[in-house]
């Protein structure tokens, strides 16, 4: 399994390396206020990465959102338990 994993490693690391001289021109990015020079794999890796970020970030509300919902239902499913132990524990009457 270490094998395994080692050779996708390296195989990322190919990739990567391939890409990066493949597209090595340079690239002037226009801010509001000022400009930058860099390379294309550079941009396209920061771009890649930014958005990464702004989804998990985007999505942390509703992580959230089910996390309080798992507790809450947790919290009922405790309380219905117990209920049922104390039930359990009454002991049966007969009518006679």
């Amino acid at each position: 399994m270490r094998i395994i994993s080692w050779l996708v490693i390296l195989i990322i690391v190919v990739f990567g390396i391939s890409f990066a001289t493949l597209n090595s021109d340079a690239v002037t990015v226009n801010y509001y206020f000022d400009k930058s020079t860099m390379p294309l794999s550079v941009l396209l890796v920061l771009v890649f990465v930014s958005g990464c970020l702004i989804g998990m970030i985007a999505s942390l509300g509703l992580l959230i959102r089910s996390k309080i919902a798992t507790y809450r239902l947790n919290q009922r499913l405790n309380l219905a338990e117990k209920e049922i132990e104390n039930l359990r524990a009454i002991p049966l009457q007969d009518k006679v």
